[in-house]
C-alpha cells in the first residue's frame, strides 16, 4: 500500500499522476514532448523532431542546437522538467550511448526514464514501467551496438503503447515510494 507521504509526492510533483490525458495513447490526440540533446545526440535529432513532427506531437526544442561539446546532465534536466512539473507529456533525450541521459533524467523526482535499444524494449517501458521519459543512444553518427531498428521506430511504439495497470501499477506506487524515502522528506 503507498504511504500517503509517497502519494503526495506522485500527486505533487507531477500532473501525470492526477491527469491520465497526460499519458495517454489515443492516436488522434497529441503529446506535448520535451526533446534534449547533447553533442553526441546531434546527428539523432533530425530525424527524432522529424518523427514527432509526423507523428502529430509538440515539441519543446531544448538543443543542443549544433556539436560543441556541452553536457548531458543539463539537458536531461530542461526537458525532464517540464516533464515533472506538468509542462510537458513526455521528454524524449539523446546523448552518444543514452546512458548518461537515463542517469541523470532518473534522479529528477517524478521521472522514470527508460534507455530503449529494440522496439520491444519502448513498448515494456511504456506498458510496464510508464516511462515518461526515453533515452536513446545518438551513437556520435556511428552505429550503436546492439540497436535494433531506427530510432523514429523505437520512439513512435513508445508513445503508442499503453501502460497495462495492475501489478504494474503497484510496481509504480512502490518506485514512487522509494523515491519518498530516497529524498530523506519523513513519511507519513
Amino acid at each position: 500500500m503507498l504511504n500517503s507521504r509517497a502519494a503526495r509526492l506522485m500527486a505533487g510533483t507531477s500532473r501525470l499522476f492526477r491527469n491520465q490525458a497526460a499519458f495517454r495513447f489515443d492516436s488522434d490526440l497529441t503529446m506535448k514532448i520535451a526533446f534534449a540533446n547533447d553533442h553526441a545526440g546531434h546527428s539523432a535529432r533530425a530525424e527524432l523532431l522529424s518523427a514527432l513532427e509526423r507523428l502529430g506531437h509538440e515539441v519543446i526544442d531544448f538543443g543542443a542546437f549544433d556539436t560543441e561539446s556541452v553536457d548531458y546532465p543539463d539537458f536531461a534536466e530542461k526537458a525532464c522538467r517540464e516533464v515533472a512539473e506538468g509542462r510537458a507529456d513526455r521528454a524524449v533525450l539523446v546523448c552518444g550511448t543514452g546512458q548518461g541521459m537515463v542517469i541523470a533524467a532518473n534522479k529528477m523526482r517524478g521521472i522514470r526514464a527508460a534507455r530503449c535499444l529494440s522496439v520491444e524494449d519502448a513498448r515494456l517501458a511504456a506498458s510496464h514501467n510508464k516511462a515518461n521519459a526515453i533515452a536513446l543512444p545518438g551513437g556520435w553518427g556511428r552505429e550503436t551496438p546492439g540497436l535494433e531498428g531506427s530510432l523514429s521506430a523505437i520512439v513512435e511504439a513508445w508513445l503508442d503503447t499503453p501502460f497495462e495497470g495492475g501489478k504494474h501499477q503497484r510496481r509504480i506506487e512502490k518506485i514512487a515510494d522509494l523515491e519518498a524515502r530516497a529524498s530523506g522528506e519523513p513519511l507519513d
